[in-house]
């Protein structure tokens, strides 16, 4: 789609009067994150070389033996049950359980390859510039496959990185037997010695439920279906899942078109970033179900405000499902209420933006709100214990919060001062400030949505954004939360490069394959002998990927696309 034949989109500043001048430091501000965006005039892009194909195809093998790799050491060095592991007493399959320290490395340079194989993916997802001046980038189809050929063998091997799914099978179980599973644990609730409690990780064996009433609900489903069978709980959480990145698969590229970014581009960020594959598909964790829904709301409400003229009936059905979507996705995990916001001040702006336009379309999205919530919780028969469990993860202190960091890093000077222990104190004084930023900056955001400054999608990511860094906890597949809306709006270098690195740095240190510690010494002896694979990998393929071609930006360029600039 040109920009000349695109619909007019909500938040799109050539729709907005001119703004007034500002200066100091809000001036700077806003031109750093409207910066953030620019639209792309050829989205789609021309065909790739044959030759190009050919190194595509190399590199599409290549991230599928990184995944073949990761699904067998997955049987010794992935999170699998402590009851009904189906590998323990086998011969063959067998084999990684009996050798963890051979199990690990290959997990590591199964890891490794994936991530390589993605950054020379996203050469191809991104655009290379001809001669023509046209920008030529991988084919829709030609991604699909890729992702698919890539998800294949994770769909399939225990759980990875984290013990948490075992969590939901516990928790689901306890409330399809009618006890409430916000104010019990799995050790109360069933039992210490129960087959799904033993599996649960020590630190949430006596915690209550800290997910909404829609996913334990589904969970029950699935309980009703698999009963005590733990390997095939997995599976079928895992299926619900994929059905999540479907969503996300589906609505991403909408949006990104919608922000005039190439689809492929924000598909690669968004759906195959080794973080969704890894984390959310290998590590079944619930955000791809999270973050579908809210994807898919996301994109039939601005779809809805797309016509030119008034709104039509059609219209107004499509708004109120988009944003049913949003609140039942919020009824997983309540962050993505968010996003009910910035499509609600798109709304208001939409049909004039005065203040009292404002708070009825507030008044309207708060009752649909409450009517949902409402509807969830009795539904499913769970209530709103789950009010209470909110800050059940806070438990865990997460390196990956800045205001933790900061907090621990504060109290540890402390202590070293002889000023005694008060970290406590001062991780609730940074947390504190942490929310009091996010907050601050979400709704300059949401401000500047109405004012038509910045494009709903755009100012949703960068408040997940801010959500997921200044959080008091957070873990590694949160940052998928902030990747996701961030894949279809930003295309400037300047949020592209934090963003590629700091998904392929978290990629591979963050949690432990088995979702526990091992051994310093283990460790250590794995990463030596990936470092030395690695070194060989890059050797024996120096001619056949494309290791040696780096994206040149420019940040002055029209339109703003990545140039490929080849060195073999």
């Amino acid at each position: 789609m040109s920009p000349q034949s695109a619909p007019p989109r909500s938040g799109d500043d050539s729709h907005a009067p001119a703004p007034p001048a500002a200066s100091g430091v809000r001036a700077r501000l806003r031109t750093f994150v409207t910066g953030l965006h620019v639209d792309e005039t050829d989205p789609v892009g021309v065909p790739l070389t044959p030759d190009e194909k050919g190194r595509l195809r190399a590199v599409r093998r290549f991230g599928a033996t990184g995944t073949v790799l990761m699904a067998v050491a997955a049987l010794g060095a992935g999170a699998g049950p402590v009851v009904q592991n189906p590998v323990y007493g086998q011969r063959l399959w067998g084999l990684p359980a009996r050798m963890p320290s051979v199990s690990l490395t290959v997990a590591f340079t199964g890891a490794l390859m994936l991530v390589g194989a993605w950054l020379m993916l996203g050469r191809y997802a991104l655009g290379r510039r001809g001669a023509d001046g046209r920008t030529r980038r991988l084919s829709r189809t030609g991604f699909d496959r890729t992702l698919l050929l890539w998800m294949l063998p994770l769909l399939v091997v225990p759980p990875m990185y984290s013990k948490d799914v075992y969590s939901y099978l516990a928790q689901s179980e306890i409330a399809a037997r009618g006890m409430d599973p916000y104010e019990l644990g799995p050790a109360q609730a069933l039992g210490i010695d129960h087959t799904l409690t033993r599996t649960v990780p020590n630190i949430w064996r006596e915690t209550p439920a800290p997910y909404e009433p829609l996913f334990l609900w589904i969970g029950k489903l699935i309980g009703a279906v698999t009963g005590e069978n733990i390997i095939a709980g997995v599976l079928v959480h895992r299926a619900v899942e994929i059905v999540g990145l479907v969503l996300i698969v589906w609505a991403l590229p909408r949006l990104a078109r919608r922000c005039r970014v190439a689809p492929v581009a924000a598909l690669w960020l968004g759906a195959a970033n080794p973080l969704v594959l890894l984390h959310l598909v290998a590590g079944v964790h619930n955000e791809a179900l999270m973050m579908g829904l809210m994807t898919a709301g996301l994109e039939l409400s601005l779809r809805a405000l797309d016509a030119a003229g008034p709104l039509s009936a059609r219209a107004w059905l499509l708004f109120a499902v988009g944003s049913g979507l949003i609140v039942l996705s919020s009824a997983i995990k309540i962050p993505t209420l968010l996003a009910l916001g910035f499509t609600g001040l798109a709304l208001a702006r939409r049909l004039g933006g005065r203040l009292i336009t404002v708070i009825a379309v507030a008044a309207a999205l708060a009752t649909l709100t409450v009517a949902i919530t409402v509807a969830v919780a009795f539904g499913t028969g769970l209530g709103f214990g789950w009010l209470d469990t909110l800050g059940t993860a806070g438990e865990v202190r997460s390196w990956l919060s800045l205001p933790t960091l900061a907090g621990l890093a504060a109290g540890g000077i402390g202590i070293l001062l002889g000023l005694g222990d008060h970290i406590s104190a001062v991780l609730t004084l940074t947390h504190a400030l942490g929310l009091a930023v996010m907050a601050a900056v979400s709704l300059r955001m949401l401000l500047w949505v109405h004012q038509g400054r910045i494009d709903p999608v755009g100012g949703l990511g960068i408040s997940m954004a801010l959500l997921v860094l200044l959080f008091p906890v957070a873990h590694p597949w949160y940052l998928v939360w902030a990747l996701v809306p961030l894949a279809a709006w930003a295309s400037r270098p300047i949020i592209l490069r934090p963003a590629i690195a700091i998904s392929a740095v978290i990629s591979l240190v963050g949690p432990m394959p088995n979702g526990a510690a091992y051994p310093p010494f283990m460790i250590v002896q794995a990463a030596t002998v990936v470092v030395i694979a690695a070194l060989a990998i890059l050797w024996t393929t120096r001619n056949r990927l494309p290791w040696r071609s780096a994206v040149a930006w420019d940040d002055h360029a029209a339109p703003q696309t990545p140039t490929v600039v080849h060195r073999d």
